[in-house]
C-alpha cells in the first residue's frame, strides 16, 4: 500500500482534506512542515504534499527514497528543486488557479491602505488621537495602475481597477489583443509602465528571469511618489533598491505581502545556525528597516488566505493526488 504524507496542515485543513482523499493508501498528516526531521520520520512516503515554506532540496529528496510525486498546495513552485526532482523521476503538480479574486482583493486592500492612509489613521485613533494632519489621501479614480504580469490574478486586478475608474497599463511577455480591447487596458514595455503608473503591482512568478525584476537600475524610472505593491514573491524586488527609492521619495509607499527571505523570519531558530548566510541576514535587516516605515504596509503572506481560497487549494490538491495514484496525473509542472 502506498504511503501519502501531507505536511504543514492546520487542524481544520486536515479535517477538510481528509474526507477528500478517499484512496486505497496510508495517509498521514503532519502538522509540521517538511524538514530534515519530518522527512526522516516519513521516509517511506511515495506521495507528499507541501506548501510554499517547505523547501524541497536535493538533501531533502535523499531522505525520501521512495518518493514519486509531490503535490504543492500553491501556484508558485520556486520552493521545489524541479531539476533534482526530474533527475529522480519525481513528478510535481501545483494548483494553477485558486485565488485570482482572493489575491486581487488583498492587492487592493494594500493599495487603499496606502492611498487613504488607513494604517496610519488606525494606529493614531487607537491612541485616542483624532487629528487629521498628515492623513490626506488621494482618489484612485483617474489614476494609472501598472500591472506587471497578466495571468489569472493580474487580469482580475485589471477588472477591479477598471471598476475604480483607473486607467491600466499591463506588462507581460505574452500579449492578447482581444483581452486588451474588451478589458480596456493597454500593453506597455516595462520601462514605460514604470514611468507612467501611479500605482504598480506585481503578479509574476519568481524565477531566474524575474529575480529582482524591480531593481536599482529601473526603480529610479518610477513616476515620483508612485505606490509599489507586491503580493507575488518577495524576491521580485531588490530590497536595497526599494529602501533607496523610499528614501528619495521616488516610491511614495509600498504595500508588501511578501518579503525576500521571509521564510527565515518565520523560522527564528535558523538565525542561530553557524551556517546562516550573511547575505540572507543582510536581507532580513533591510526588511526590518522597511517594517519601521509609516509609508510601508506589510502583511505576513496572507493574500491567498481566505477560507474559500484555501478550500479550493485543498480540493485541487486532493484531485492532483488522486489523479496521480489513478495513473491520470493532472496539473503537472513541465
Amino acid at each position: 500500500m502506498k504511503q501519502v504524507t501531507v505536511f504543514g496542515l492546520e487542524d481544520w485543513e486536515k479535517d477538510y482534506l481528509s474526507p477528500l482523499l478517499k484512496i486505497p493508501s496510508e495517509v498521514f498528516f503532519c502538522r509540521k512542515g517538511l524538514s530534515v526531521e519530518t522527512a526522516s520520520r516519513f521516509k517511506d512516503s511515495e506521495v507528499i504534499s507541501v506548501f510554499i515554506g517547505d523547501k524541497v532540496t536535493p538533501e531533502i529528496l535523499k531522505l525520501l527514497p521512495a518518493l514519486k510525486f509531490i503535490a504543492t498546495r500553491s501556484t508558485g513552485f520556486d520552493h521545489i528543486d524541479l531539476k533534482a526532482c526530474a533527475e529522480k523521476g519525481i513528478r510535481v503538480s501545483n494548483v494553477p488557479a485558486y485565488g485570482e479574486a482572493t489575491v486581487a482583493e488583498h492587492t487592493f486592500a494594500l493599495i487603499l491602505s496606502l492611498s487613504r492612509n488607513i494604517h496610519k489613521a488606525y494606529v493614531r485613533t487607537t491612541k485616542g488621537d483624532f487629528n487629521l494632519e498628515g492623513l490626506m489621501g488621494f482618489d484612485l479614480k483617474g489614476k494609472t495602475l501598472g500591472v506587471i504580469g497578466a495571468g489569472h490574478i493580474g487580469l482580475h486586478v485589471v477588472k477591479m481597477a477598471r471598476g475604480f475608474g483607473m486607467d491600466v497599463l499591463v506588462f507581460d511577455t505574452r500579449k492578447d489583443s482581444f483581452l486588451e480591447e474588451i478589458m480596456m487596458f493597454k500593453y506597455a514595455p516595462l520601462d514605460d509602465l514604470l514611468r507612467n503608473s501611479d500605482v504598480i503591482t506585481l503578479h509574476v512568478p519568481y524565477n531566474e528571469k524575474t529575480r529582482h525584476l524591480i531593481n536599482m537600475d529601473n526603480i529610479k524610472n518610477l513616476k515620483k511618489g508612485a505606490l509599489l505593491i507586491n503580493t507575488a514573491r518577495g524576491g521580485l524586488i531588490e530590497p536595497d533598491a526599494l529602501t533607496w527609492a523610499l528614501d528619495q521619495g521616488i516610491v511614495g509607499g509600498a504595500g508588501l505581502d511578501v518579503l525576500e527571505g521571509e521564510e527565515f523570519i518565520r523560522e527564528e531558530r535558523e538565525l542561530l545556525s553557524k551556517d546562516f548566510p550573511a547575505e540572507t541576514m543582510r536581507t532580513l535587516l533591510r526588511n526590518h528597516i522597511l517594517m519601521k516605515r509609516d509609508n510601508v504596509v506589510i502583511t505576513p503572506h496572507i493574500a491567498f488566505n481566505s477560507r474559500e481560497a484555501v478550500h479550493r487549494i485543498l480540493e485541487t490538491t486532493a484531485g492532483n493526488i488522486i489523479g496521480f495514484l489513478d495513473g491520470k496525473p493532472r496539473n503537472i509542472i513541465p
